[in-house]
């Protein structure tokens, strides 16, 4: 009997764009973007229609920057489930990790919209320096907001997914792309 091929994976890790710190009495919790974040956002979006990335679901940090981001990308990916979630706001790593671990196998694709240093934190561990090498020089400068990470795995199943299973296929910046 022949193997079972294992499909590829992708999870698309996509930090909120520029938030405002206009007003020092908001809450963190509740800022929303500046002017150069919504731009930000909006070449993102364009982005993402143009390279026709669709995830088979998106999981959104509850907070309003990478609620407000989500919504300038949303009509790019029209139709796609969304889970504003709490959890992933301030989430370290092991948090972002652990939610990754909780999808359903039959998802081949995952987005998350969410924050540093998390974000960043948890490219690193998935990818060890396994990528395509303009991407992870990219990272390795900083993960800026409104930056787009797209990995691969051939994990099976989410819950395995472990350190140094993904490889950085891509690491997109608002800045590196023309308006």
């Amino acid at each position: 009997m022949a193997a079972r091929m294992t499909e590829m994976r992708q999870i698309f890790l996509l930090r909120h764009a520029k938030s405002s710190w206009d007003d020092p009495a908001v809450d963190d919790f509740e800022r929303g973007l500046n002017n150069r974040g919504r731009k930000a956002a909006r070449i993102m979006a364009k982005y993402l229609g143009k390279t026709r990335i669709r995830p088979a679901m998106i999981l959104c940090s509850a907070a309003t920057r990478t609620r407000a981001t989500f919504e300038i990308i949303a009509p790019k990916l029209a139709g796609v489930p969304v889970s504003f979630e709490n959890e992933l706001y301030e989430a370290a790593k092991g948090d972002l990790l652990d939610r990754l671990h909780r999808l359903d196998d039959h998802l081949q694709s995952v987005m998350l919209i969410g924050h540093n240093p998390g974000l960043e934190r948890l490219t690193s561990f998935l990818c060890t320096g396994h990528g395509e090498p303009q991407a992870l020089s990219r990272l390795a400068e900083k993960f800026p907001t409104g930056a787009l990470a797209v990995l691969e795995t051939k994990a099976p199943r989410w819950a395995g997914l472990d350190e140094g299973d993904c490889r950085l296929v891509d690491f997109v910046r608002p800045g590196d792309l023309a308006d």
